[in-house]
C-alpha cells in the first residue's frame, strides 16, 4: 500500500513537467512551419515571375517569326510575279529572235555541223602535221552559241580549202616520233596527201590528239619508204602500196596472224604434229632418193645382165649364177627368197611413214578436244560475253585440226608414191626371176 501511494504521488508530480515540455515543442514546430511557408511562398512568387517572363519571351519570338514569315511570303509573291514576267518576256524574245533570224538559224546549224566535221577531220588526218592554220577559227565556231561572224565563215571556207589542197600534196615534213623504246624525237618524213605519213621504215601512225607519230606493228609487203620519194624527181612516179583507209587497214594488218603465229596457236600438240611431219618427210625424201637410185641401177643392170652389180637385180642374178646347177624347183625357191629379201629392203620405212600419216590427224583431233575443253573452262569462269576470252581455246582447236590434216596429206601421198616405186622394182625383180626360172627349165628340158 505504501508503495502504491508513492507511485501515485510521483505520477501526479511528473504530469505538469511533461505538459510543459510538449507545449514548448509544439510552439517550435509551429514557428518552423510558418517560416517554411514564408520561404515556399517567396519561391512560388519567384517561379510565377519567371513563368511570366518566359511567356513574354515566347510571345515576342512568335511575333517576330510571324513577322518574318509575312515578309518572306511577300518576297515570294514578288519573286513569283517577277519570274512569270521574265518568263513571258523571254518567250516573247525567243519568238522575236526566231522571226528575225529566219533561215539564219538553219545556216548556223549547217555551219556548225560543217565545222565539227572539219575539226574531227583535222584531229584525225595526217594533214594536221603541217596544215592546221585555221584550227582556232574552227574551234571557235564549234564552241560558239551565237551566229558566226563573217570572219569566222571565211575562216571555215579557208580551212576547207586548206584541207582539200593538202589532200593532193606530197610534202616533206618533220614530225614528233616515239620509237619502240618510248623515246621522243623529231624525224623527217613525207606526208602523202591525207592518206598517211611515210618514214624511213615505212608508214607511221599519226595520233592527232597527242600530235605524235609512232611506227605500225607490221608494214605491208613492198611498202613505200621515205628514200623512194627523195628519188622521185630523178626516176619519176613509181607504183607503191597505198592505204586508202588512212591507217585502218594498216592497223588490221598487225592483227592478221603470220604462219609463226598460227603455229604458236596450235600449242604443244601442233608442234608435235609438225615434228611428225618433219620426220615423215625426212623418211620419204630419203627413201625416195634411195628408190630412185635403185631404179637407175636396175636400168643399167638390164642393159648388161651378164655382169651382175651391187643392186637388187644384180644380187638376184648372182643367186642364179650360183644356183643354176640345181633343179628348177630349187632355183625358183632360191630366187623367190632373194626377191623377198630385196623386197624387205625396198619397203623399209614405208610402214613408219604410213603410221605417221595415220597418227597426224588423230593428234589434230586430240588438240581439238583439248582446245574445246579449255574453251568451256573459260566460259565457266568468265561467261561468254567477251569472244576474245574464248579465242585462245578455239584457235588451238582449229589450228591443230588443220595441222593434222596438212601433215597427213603429204605423208599419205609420199607413202603412196614410194609404195608404187617399190612395187615397180619388185615387179621387175619378179619378172627377171621368172625369166631365169623359165630359162633354167628350158635348159633342163633340152638336157633331158
Amino acid at each position: 500500500m505504501k508503495i502504491k501511494a508513492l507511485v501515485a504521488a510521483l505520477c501526479l508530480f511528473s504530469v505538469p513537467v511533461v505538459s510543459a515540455q510538449v507545449v514548448s515543442t509544439h510552439t517550435a514546430l509551429v514557428q518552423d512551419t510558418r517560416q517554411e511557408m514564408k520561404v515556399q511562398q517567396q519561391h512560388n512568387v519567384e517561379r510565377e515571375q519567371g513563368f511570366k517572363m518566359t511567356e513574354q519571351q515566347f510571345k515576342a519570338q512568335r511575333d517576330a517569326l510571324l513577322k518574318q514569315r509575312q515578309q518572306l511570303q511577300t518576297e515570294t509573291d514578288q519573286l513569283s510575279t517577277t519570274f512569270s514576267k521574265n518568263e513571258n518576256e523571254l518567250a516573247t524574245l525567243e519568238e522575236q529572235l526566231r522571226l528575225e533570224t529566219g533561215s539564219l538559224g538553219e545556216l548556223f546549224g549547217v555551219v556548225r555541223q560543217a565545222a565539227k566535221d572539219l575539226d574531227a577531220e583535222m584531229g584525225f588526218s595526217v594533214t594536221g602535221v603541217d596544215r592546221n592554220e585555221y584550227r582556232t577559227v574552227i574551234d571557235s565556231i564549234v564552241e560558239a552559241r551565237t551566229l558566226p561572224s563573217l570572219d569566222e565563215l571565211k575562216g571555215l571556207w579557208k580551212g576547207l580549202e586548206e584541207q582539200i589542197s593538202a589532200s593532193r600534196e606530197l610534202r616533206a615534213v618533220s614530225v614528233p616520233f616515239i620509237d619502240g623504246q618510248g623515246k621522243r624525237a623529231n624525224v623527217d618524213a613525207y606526208r602523202l596527201g591525207s592518206l598517211g605519213l611515210i618514214g624511213e621504215q615505212g608508214y607511221l601512225a599519226w595520233d592527232g590528239k597527242r600530235e605524235t607519230a609512232k611506227p605500225y606493228l607490221k608494214q605491208p609487203q613492198n611498202g613505200p619508204i621515205s628514200n623512194q620519194f627523195s628519188q622521185l624527181e630523178h626516176s619519176g612516179i613509181q607504183a607503191m602500196v597505198v592505204d586508202p583507209s588512212r591507217g585502218i587497214m594498216l592497223e588490221q594488218l598487225a592483227n592478221a596472224p603470220a604462219l609463226k603465229d598460227r603455229i604458236e596457236h596450235g600449242g604443244v600438240v601442233g608442234k608435235i604434229i609438225l615434228g611428225l611431219l618433219a620426220i615423215g618427210l625426212s623418211i620419204g625424201l630419203f627413201r625416195g632418193a634411195k628408190l630412185f637410185a635403185i631404179r637407175q641401177q636396175i636400168k643399167k643392170q638390164l642393159k648388161v645382165p651378164g655382169n651382175p652389180g651391187d643392186n637388187p637385180l644384180g644380187r638376184v642374178l648372182n643367186v642364179y649364177s650360183k644356183e643354176q646347177n640345181r633343179s628348177v624347183e630349187a632355183l625358183e625357191l632360191r630366187l623367190l627368197e632373194a626377191i623377198v629379201d630385196e623386197q624387205q629392203g625396198l619397203e623399209k620405212g614405208l610402214s613408219m611413214l604410213k603410221l605417221l600419216a595415220a597418227l597426224a590427224p588423230m593428234l589434230g583431233l586430240l588438240g581439238t578436244v583439248t582446245g574445246m575443253i579449255e574453251t568451256f573452262q573459260v566460259i565457266t569462269q568468265f561467261g561468254n560475253g567477251d569472244p576474245t576470252v574464248m579465242a585462245g581455246g578455239i584457235s588451238m582447236a582449229l589450228v591443230t585440226t588443220v595441222l593434222g590434216l596438212v601433215a597427213a596429206m603429204p605423208l599419205l601421198l609420199a607413202h603412196n608414191m614410194l609404195t608404187t616405186q617399190a612395187d615397180t622394182i619388185r615387179t621387175i625383180l619378179e619378172k627377171q626371176g621368172i625369166s631365169l626360172v623359165a630359162e633354167q627349165a628350158e635348159k633342163s628340158g633340152i638336157t633331158a
